[in-house]
């Protein structure tokens, strides 16, 4: 019997239904050229639907940006190659940031076409929601297009609720325990 490999806080192998492996882990400064590169892969619709609006390319300060967190306040996620950072094609993001009175945080994702589909987003989704309670914060929420059925089912089916709608977006709401 041989030992399992072990991985440090976050870290999780997983194969897809395709058959890629991928590795799931915190985002690291190493993935910003990764990222910056990985977004010329993505339709515009995908740019759209986690953005709000159209952009024809990530800016390394943007890159920069998000691949620098501030682990007291934000936590994101990729779903990679089994690469070192740097290295990795990044297939996606998820990430969750605190709002400034620390008891709410907004979350974002976006999966790759080519990964779309296969499970990845509910993962992500239980492993932010997972550190919100980590943060003992109130609530997660997030603002989807009214037309991204596949968003809006996903966060039924784990439980958010639409709060309100506006402009075609939803705002869909995680209580995670009473407000103090």
């Amino acid at each position: 019997m041989t030992a399992r490999e072990r991985l440090p806080p976050w870290h999780e192998r997983q194969t897809l239904p395709n058959g890629r492996e991928v590795l799931i882990r915190p985002i690291r400064p190493e993935d910003a050229e990764p990222l910056r590169a990985g977004f010329g892969l993505l339709q515009p619709e995908e740019v759209r639907q986690r953005f709000l609006h159209s952009m024809q390319e990530l800016s390394p300060e943007m890159a920069e940006r998000f691949s620098r967190i501030n682990p007291k306040t934000e936590f994101a996620l990729v779903a990679a190659e089994p690469l070192p950072p740097g290295e990795a094609l990044v297939g996606a993001v998820a990430r969750i940031v605190v709002d400034p009175d620390g008891r709410a945080g907004e979350f974002a994702i976006l999966i790759s076409r080519y990964i779309n589909g296969m499970g990845l987003g509910r993962y992500l989704m239980t492993r932010l929601v997972k550190w919100a309670r980590s943060k003992k914060l109130e609530r997660v929420y997030g603002d989807v297009f009214e037309h991204n059925q596949p968003m809006l089912s996903l966060a039924q089916s784990l439980g958010f609720e639409r709060e309100s709608q506006q402009d075609g977006l939803v705002r869909v709401v995680l209580q995670l325990r009473k407000p103090l």
